[in-house]
């Protein structure tokens, strides 16, 4: 009873502060459905409905009071209740632009958030002329109400093009506490994929960085006059993916290929990952791309999907509360909806499980709970936020 009335106590407080705000901007509240059993190789497993009414969720970070914060792609962000209801939009974010497939990206929460409730989130900016690029900013929660206070944008992808594709952009705080990778595309069009190779621009990369948005000490390209500082990897296509792996701390992505050639990759310090230069996929024409899937001085990745499965949203999972997964890595799939489950030794892929094909929901992002259970936001105009939780018998 007393947890009902702080929930009651909040959704009240978040009522009053935006009684004027349109009805229409206000997702459904969730009514929590739990679907049958699901047998994988490893675990049973059932799926929750937490939350709907989302347009195009994107990315999901959890606070320590136990919400979760979501954004949606058209640019706006959510918090979302333990018990699933959904706040209207919190205020204060700068406009995006949401053409093709810009708009508000990824969120995190800063791993000091105890002490200045910042939160980080990357967006499409636009420019003057039509042009746009990644960005990264931060601003602080608001204590009592939805609401970002002294927003900032801290770092920009440099410069801006005329394209509505390819942004990336996943954040990841290092192991550290005081830096972070944020993945960043290569926007897509064959004038600008090019500049994956190049250190003078930021496009097709990942990019390391202070909390503050500054290069971080001791990136591979510091004080080269031809490269920009906060580089970390390159030869990258469009990052949609990343985490850490808990088990050494190092950072992985997954990256879309073109027609083919979906990739996991493990970005180490100054290293190339190819693009466009080597590839496992094709041109959406079915024509040839780049040089081939070898050259000398470039990359191999971990794993690799041909076709594609149009890989977004990554996560290792090292959790109690569905034991048969744990030491699992996943992925969403978005050309073929779905959740894959990879199986790793050694630091390779010896096992892919594809999970929850039959629902047919475009998986963006996965994340790993407090909880220790699974969650997913599904990509669609009635995005929902999913949760795996281990079904009554345990493992399979």
């Amino acid at each position: 009873m007393r947890q009902a009335s702080l929930v009651r106590s909040l959704l009240l407080a978040t009522a009053v502060v935006f009684a004027s705000a349109p009805a229409a901007t206000v997702p459904a509240y969730a009514q929590a459905k739990k679907a049958e059993t699901v047998k994988s190789e490893k675990q049973s497993f059932s799926v929750e409905t937490v939350a709907t009414g989302l347009e195009n969720p994107w990315g999901l970070a959890f606070l320590p009071d136990g919400r979760m914060l979501v954004t949606e792609k058209a640019g706006r962000l959510r918090l979302i209740l333990p018990d699933g209801k959904v706040s209207p939009a919190v205020t204060g974010l700068p406009k995006v632009d949401a053409r093709g497939q810009g708009g508000l990206l990824d969120v995190a929460v800063a791993p000091d958030f105890a002490n200045g409730r910042l939160v980080y989130f990357t967006f499409s900016e636009a420019g003057e002329g039509g042009v746009n690029g990644t960005a990264l900013a931060r601003g602080r929660l608001a204590d009592n109400a939805p609401r970002l206070e002294n927003v900032e944008v801290i770092w920009r992808q440099a410069p801006k093009y005329a394209s509505t594709k390819h942004y990336g952009s996943r954040i990841v705080f290092a192991p550290d506490g005081k830096t972070m990778f944020v993945t960043v595309g290569e926007r897509s069009d064959k004038e600008f994929r090019v500049k994956s190779q190049a250190l003078d621009e930021t496009l097709g990369k990942v990019v390391r960085l202070t909390l503050d948005g500054k290069p971080a000490a001791g990136n591979p390209f510091e004080g080269r006059a031809d490269a920009k500082p906060e580089i970390w990897s390159y030869g990258h296509r469009n990052p949609q993916g990343a985490a850490i792996n808990p088990a050494d701390g190092a950072l992985w992505v997954t990256e879309h290929g073109p027609m083919g050639g979906d990739e996991l990759n493990k970005p180490e310090a100054g290293k190339n990952y190819g693009w466009p230069v080597i590839t496992y996929g094709k041109e959406y024409s079915g024509a040839p791309l780049g040089e081939g899937t070898e050259k000398a001085g470039m990359e191999q990745p971990v794993y690799k999907w041909v076709p594609s499965i149009g890989t977004s949203g990554l996560a290792f999972y090292g959790g109690d509360a569905l034991p048969g997964w744990k030491g699992s890595v996943f992925v969403g799939g978005l050309a073929m909806p779905m959740l894959a489950r990879l199986e790793m030794s050694d630091g390779k892929v010896v096992k892919e499980e594809r999970l929850l094909e039959d629902m047919g929901e475009r998986i963006r992002d996965v994340r790993q709970g407090p909880d220790g259970l699974l969650y997913l936001l599904t990509d669609s105009a009635e995005g929902r936020v999913l949760r795996l939780k281990a079904a009554a018998n345990g493992r399979s």
